[in-house]
């Protein structure tokens, strides 16, 4: 009966298993590290950062401001002025700008260009801000100009309201000035319309910056518009003296 001897693997059979076995054990910890590593480039997942609260904000909620400015009341003039709704435009000088017509100004329709620069008095840029303050200006200085613009007092009103509330002091002064215009312009005309304007100049006077410019413009309209105006002045504005 024969025995079938079993033999032992020589040193190199050995040493080949081993150097196999370690390949492999090699190559699956670099899939398993592979698996793991964030990928790079535009495969690589977005980050998105989330704002941590802090317990203060809950003891500091924000608060509506009513005179604060907003996206949804922004002027619209600098739209109107880019698609050729204002028939002027700037010229740039050496010293100062001035706007040149492209039509004679007492050609040109009040309703709706001068309704339009109305609201312009509330922009804060250049040269919208100087193109609506100087174009309104220049307008109520046309012959004919009280005919034209007393029918719109209406509708003037609310962007003077808009620029009279802006936080901004350039554009309340704008409209101030403005405001001291068209009544000299329209006479007693404003005076049904005069206590729209009175709460923000009210305002206005109590601070030391305007107090005396806004007390000036009052006695200007109240001479515009007389005597029958100062009862309205007088009850938004009861520090107010008289000049007539």
């Amino acid at each position: 009966m024969s025995h079938t001897t079993k033999r032992k693997p020589q040193g190199s059979q050995l040493h080949t298993q081993r150097t196999s076995k370690s390949a492999s054990s090699a190559s699956s910890v670099k899939t398993a590290l592979s698996k793991d590593k964030p990928k790079s480039g535009g495969d690589q997942p977005a980050v998105h950062s989330k704002k941590i609260s802090k317990p203060s904000d809950s003891l500091n909620p924000k608060t509506f401001d009513p005179f604060a400015d907003s996206a949804k009341t922004r002027s619209s003039f600098a739209i109107v002025y880019a698609n050729g709704g204002i028939p002027c435009r700037l010229e740039h000088g050496n010293i100062k700008h001035k706007i040149f017509w492209n039509i004679p100004p007492d050609q040109v329709n009040f309703d709706p260009v001068i309704v339009s620069l109305a609201e312009g008095l509330r922009e804060t840029k250049h040269p919208y801000n100087f193109i609506a303050k100087t174009g309104f200006k220049e307008l109520l200085l046309v012959q004919g100009s009280r005919e034209k613009v007393t029918p719109l007092l209406g509708k003037l009103v609310q962007p003077f309201k808009n620029a009279l509330i802006h936080s901004d002091d350039a554009v309340f002064d704008a409209a101030l000035n403005a405001l001291v215009q068209l009544s000299q312009c329209v006479g007693p005309a404003l005076n049904p319309h005069l206590k729209q304007f009175l709460m923000p100049l009210s305002k206005r006077m109590m601070t030391k910056v305007f107090r005396e410019k806004v007390g000036t413009a009052l006695q200007s309209i109240e001479m515009a518009g007389g005597k029958e105006c100062l009862p309205t002045i007088k009850a938004k504005v009861p520090t107010y003296s008289s000049v007539l």
